[in-house]
């Protein structure tokens, strides 16, 4: 997907909602488990009920790869299911490493040969740029660097300040990755709990997109996110996993994700408005 599709995607949907697929099969609900494959069953039904308002989603491959074979397997039938709806895909995978080792990294989430074909990976920028470089060498495909996260444990790199320039480690990652990448195949994983940073990282990156996560059960406000984060374009995909697919743990789980969703998705189309 080009960023002018994702752009019209989202004016069309009236949304930026990402839906994170992080799901635990200690968390669905029960009846799912007597079914042959119950991570696909429950992804499955909240892609079904979900895909008119949101413009992406994110599975997280810590949840798939925790299951071994199996787990491979769901994930592989969730993105070839995602395929025949009108939506951006991201494997949210926090790759990065050497480059010949991230080349086939690269290969595994975008080479239509290996079962998975997403339109985004997320990557670890730590290692520089041959980590990363691989990923932007697919053609249409998307990198989302990890800049400044969500978690507790951010501050302890990410908030650094650098003694020669004065800046915090992740506004040098924003910096030096501009050398690498463009508008038009790099975004940025910013948390909606660090909103404060949003107004002075947009004017670094003011036509990039950026992936917010953290509103919803983290705490992340998406008022704050669109006020300081949003470009002419938009320029935003806000992810919100728990506080979604898992609404309810009843057998009604999908329509209440469905509530969930269409609850965000009208509070965007108000901010979309004003864009």
């Amino acid at each position: 997907m080009t960023r002018n599709e994702l752009i019209n995607l989202i004016r069309e949907k009236q949304s930026f909602l990402c839906i994170g697929l992080d799901t635990d099969l200690n968390k669905i609900p029960p009846h799912l488990l007597e079914t042959e494959d119950p991570v696909f069953e429950f992804n499955k039904a909240i892609i079904d009920a979900t895909n008119e308002l949101a413009v992406a989603y994110k599975p997280n491959l810590a949840f798939y790869e925790s299951m071994g074979i199996k787990g491979w397997t769901s994930l592989a039938k969730t993105e070839q299911y995602l395929r025949q709806f009108n939506v951006f895909t991201i494997a949210d995978a926090k790759r990065g490493d050497i480059g010949n080792t991230s080349k086939q990294y690269a290969k595994a989430m975008f080479d239509p040969d290996s079962g998975f074909d997403f339109d985004a990976v997320t990557a670890a920028p730590y290692m520089g740029e041959d980590s990363v470089k691989p990923f932007l060498d697919f053609e249409g495909k998307w990198v989302i660097l990890l800049a400044l996260t969500s978690n507790k444990g951010s501050d302890d790199f990410q908030m650094l300040t650098l003694g020669k320039s004065g800046f915090n480690l992740y506004e040098e990652v924003i910096i030096k990755s501009l050398e690498w990448g463009t508008e038009s195949d790099m975004m940025y994983v910013i948390g909606a709990t660090k909103a404060e940073k949003l107004e002075k990282i947009r004017n670094m990156i003011p036509d990039h997109f950026l992936l917010v996560p953290g509103v919803g059960a983290q705490g992340g406000s998406l008022k704050e996110v669109a006020k300081y984060g949003m470009n002419q374009d938009c320029g935003l995909l806000v992810n919100s996993s728990r506080g979604i697919i898992y609404a309810s743990h009843g057998k009604d789980f999908a329509d209440k994700a469905r509530e969930e969703s269409k609850k965000i998705q009208e509070e965007m189309a108000v901010y979309l408005s004003n864009c």
